[in-house]
């Protein structure tokens, strides 16, 4: 039996890929780096970054489509790459506001 063949494990699968692409891509971009680190990147780190999250997004896609064909795939790939969207974003918005009250209370 295939792991894919597993149903939790294949969504488990692709919401993982799904997560991991969408977090590098956030942290590809020049802002998300200054938030995170307080400086940009090297161009190439971001490209390489860019490559890695566009990679894991197109295996996840890959992953869902094996494990239920094309109809049911790209439903569950739209659900997981939602899910994996809004959780890298709220990670990112409470991020910044943790870093905001951590400067203000230094002041």
């Amino acid at each position: 039996m295939s792991m894919l063949h597993i149903p939790w494990l294949g969504h488990l699968l692709v919401f993982m890929g799904s997560l991991v692409g969408f977090a590098a891509l956030a942290l590809a971009m020049g802002r998300h780096q200054e938030d995170l680190w307080g400086r940009e990147l090297q161009p190439r780190t971001s490209r390489c970054l860019r490559a890695a999250g566009w990679a894991s997004l197109l295996a996840a896609l890959w992953l869902a489509v094996a494990a239920r064909g094309w109809s049911l795939g790209l439903v569950a790939y739209s659900g997981h790459t939602s899910a994996a969207a809004a959780m890298v974003f709220v990670f990112l918005l409470l991020f910044n506001r943790w870093q905001e009250r951590r400067h203000m209370a230094v002041r």
